[in-house]
């Protein structure tokens, strides 16, 4: 089974929780989620009660076990954007997905990137349908 590292706003902000919740639900069906706890609703803005060097060190780990990287990066995070740039310098396949409803605008960095697949979504049925054909490709 594929491992795929689940990225999102945390310490950014939790709005988001349960659209992270229902993404990490689609991509369970097809892979194991590494990050799963990224999507717990009751995480809260202040992460997980460890040391930053901790969580560095176990979200490095985990980047690095990944057979590929998938991001929900409408709610900008720099943490995101650093656990995508580490993905691409290991050479693991990127999806971000952006729902432009959100009135944000999604970072030239990430958009403009050619080694990240940008797919943007409106339904949970249209971000399950990118997470499952990216994972076949893995």
């Amino acid at each position: 089974m594929k491992k795929i590292y689940f990225a999102c706003s945390i310490r950014g902000g939790r709005d988001d929780a349960e659209i992270y919740a229902g993404l990490v639900a689609s991509i369970k069906k097809q892979a194991e989620v590494l990050t799963e706890i990224f999507a717990d609703q009751k995480l809260t803005s202040a992460g997980m009660n460890k040391p930053s060097n901790d969580i560095w060190s176990i979200d490095m780990a985990w980047v690095t076990a990944a057979d590929g990287l998938i991001a929900e990066v409408t709610n900008p995070s720099l943490g995101v954007g650093y656990e995508i740039a580490k993905a691409e310098d290991m050479h693991k396949p990127i999806l971000c997905l952006f729902r432009p409803s959100s009135e944000r605008k999604l970072s030239a960095m990430i958009g403009g990137n050619p080694s990240v697949i940008v797919i943007e979504y409106q339904t949970p049925g249209q971000a399950e349908a990118a997470i499952k054909e990216f994972i076949s490709k893995l």
